[in-house]
């Protein structure tokens, strides 16, 4: 079953240095770790923060279990730092998208993020994302594409 053009589940990727937004380096695979490789919306984004808030408290029992999080932003680094900078794992700025193109996680389709939009389960999530962001100004991004499709590997 390929995921990606030319990846398939169980196949290994070639290994690459990206570098944290602390400048830190990540490798991806990394061959202590196995690698949850996160990519999510804009840096300022609710719902996604919800779900990092989520690993966080968790992130301990993840460690214990071999597993290393690395999550991926389409936004700037000096973006990123205001609303990830004090995560426990590794965040990395992708503000050109290439690590999405290149895993294939692209933009929703206008119809898709209707329906994602109107799905009831969608307003709970945001209504709690929304309530529990620092920010509204980190809500409404600076001038960041909100439309995405989130991806774990």
């Amino acid at each position: 079953m390929s995921v990606v053009d030319g990846l398939d589940v169980g196949d290994v990727l070639q290994t690459r240095e990206l570098v944290d937004i602390h400048g830190d380096p990540v490798l991806i695979p990394d061959p202590q770790w196995l690698v949850h490789l996160q990519f999510r919306r804009y840096a300022g984004c609710p719902v996604c923060n919800l779900h990092l808030r989520s690993i966080t408290r968790r992130h301990e029992g993840i460690v214990a279990a071999g597993v290393r999080e690395v999550v991926v932003f389409h936004s700037s680094a000096e973006t990123m730092l205001e609303f990830q900078g004090g995560l426990p794992f590794a965040a990395i700025a992708d503000p050109e998208k290439k690590l999405y193109a290149e895993f294939g996680v692209e933009k929703m389709s206008f119809v898709a993020a209707l329906r994602a939009v109107l799905s009831p389960r969608s307003w709970r999530t945001a209504w709690r994302a929304l309530t529990q962001a620092p920010s509204l100004r980190g809500a409404a991004g600076r001038g960041e594409e909100h439309l995405g499709l989130p991806a774990d590997f």
